[in-house]
């Protein structure tokens, strides 16, 4: 293992466990999270900036979510830092909005359509770039079991009966560490367990394999778009 990478690992468990060791850390990337954030708010942040205070926060939360099963400490914290402003805008968009709506007159019904937000664009951008950046994350690590984005297009449920069952297999997995572990470790899905612990048939699960093998990595390493999106389109075979 790189030293360098040996040395933050070592770092970020021991802050795992102690928060002292925590704050240490915090203020040693320090200028780590600054640019961080000075990336998304297109300028060098302030002490007093609500921006900087988010950041250190994700940064914490990156510590406490962290394993070495989720790659690049530092790849998966910067993640995270951009998800926390980018929710911070959005709530702030709502506000704005809100707030505007509470001030306005009777003579003036379409003040909503006039509303403008100076982060509305910036961050989109910055969401399409965090997506953008887990899709080539999870595009590598797919390479490891052999699966390409194209074999998870072909290979995705078509019908809502074998998406419920993807989808119970997919639960079943999410509260089994196990599972989930031995999955990193010998880079296979464990059909077997999941079918008997899902209450489902393995030859539908053998059947959308790669498929599993996508959602199974958004499940554990730390890919928070992608698991969303994956997590709605999974919720789709409760519906019926």
């Amino acid at each position: 293992m790189d030293p360098d990478k040996h040395q933050i690992m070592t770092q970020v468990y021991r802050a795992k466990k102690d928060n002292a060791a925590a704050d240490e850390m915090i203020e040693a990337y320090m200028p780590f999270i600054k640019a961080e954030t000075a990336k998304f708010i297109n300028r060098s942040p302030d002490q007093s900036d609500d921006e900087l205070s988010i950041a250190m926060f994700a940064f914490y939360e990156a510590i406490r979510g962290y394993s070495r099963l989720k790659g690049s400490f530092l790849k998966f914290a910067a993640l995270k830092i951009k998800n926390r402003l980018i929710d911070f805008y959005r709530r702030e968009k709502r506000h704005r909005i809100q707030v505007s709506l509470d001030e306005q007159s009777e003579d003036k019904p379409d003040l909503l359509d006039t509303i403008r937000d100076e982060h509305d664009e910036f961050a989109e951008s910055e969401v399409r770039e965090a997506t953008k950046l887990e899709i080539e994350e999870l595009s590598a690590q797919m390479q490891d079991f052999g699966v390409s984005m194209t074999d998870i297009a072909e290979n995705s449920p078509k019908q809502q009966r074998t998406l419920e069952a993807c989808q119970k297999a997919v639960a079943y997995a999410r509260n089994a560490p196990d599972i989930l572990d031995d999955f990193l470790k010998t880079k296979r899905v464990p059909l077997a367990k999941l079918a008997e612990g899902a209450g489902v048939e393995r030859k539908t699960l053998e059947r959308h394999r790669r498929y599993l093998v996508a959602v199974l990595l958004i499940c554990t390493n730390g890919y928070e778009i992608l698991r969303g999106h994956i997590m709605q389109v999974l919720k789709g075979g409760e519906k019926t």
